[in-house]
């Protein structure tokens, strides 16, 4: 794994994302949103991994902006899992706080690569 931020704190998050996949599953017994957040909420860290291996600087910016849609839809499950109350305004406040980090750092990066033209 390298040592950029964005990779060291997504992959952070990814194993946060797994952690309440599993509290959902085995705790709520919540089997659709839970899935959808898994999803959503690795695949930030898969994307920005892609990226750091790709083969260009528009393959690179590609997958940052995927990886960016993929923290706003994370951050869409996380909200409703909170209205339905399957997480506490604890845990909802913890995570949301790091996907949003991670959503503005991704946004810094793509903004400097547009800026780079």
């Amino acid at each position: 794994m390298s040592n950029s931020v964005i990779e060291q704190k997504s992959f952070e998050f990814s194993k946060r994302i797994l952690d309440l996949y599993k509290f959902l599953i085995y705790k709520k017994r919540e089997f659709i949103l839970s899935k959808q957040v898994f999803r959503s909420g690795t695949s930030i860290c898969a994307n920005v991994i892609e990226g750091e291996e790709g083969e260009s600087r528009p393959d690179f910016r590609h997958k940052m902006n995927i990886a960016l849609k993929e923290a706003s839809e994370t951050i869409y499950w996380l909200k409703l899992l909170r209205y339905g109350e399957y997480i506490t305004e604890k845990q909802f406040n913890s995570i949301y706080k790091d996907a949003v980090e991670i959503k503005s750092i991704l946004v810094a990066i793509i903004k400097k690569l547009k800026n780079e033209g």
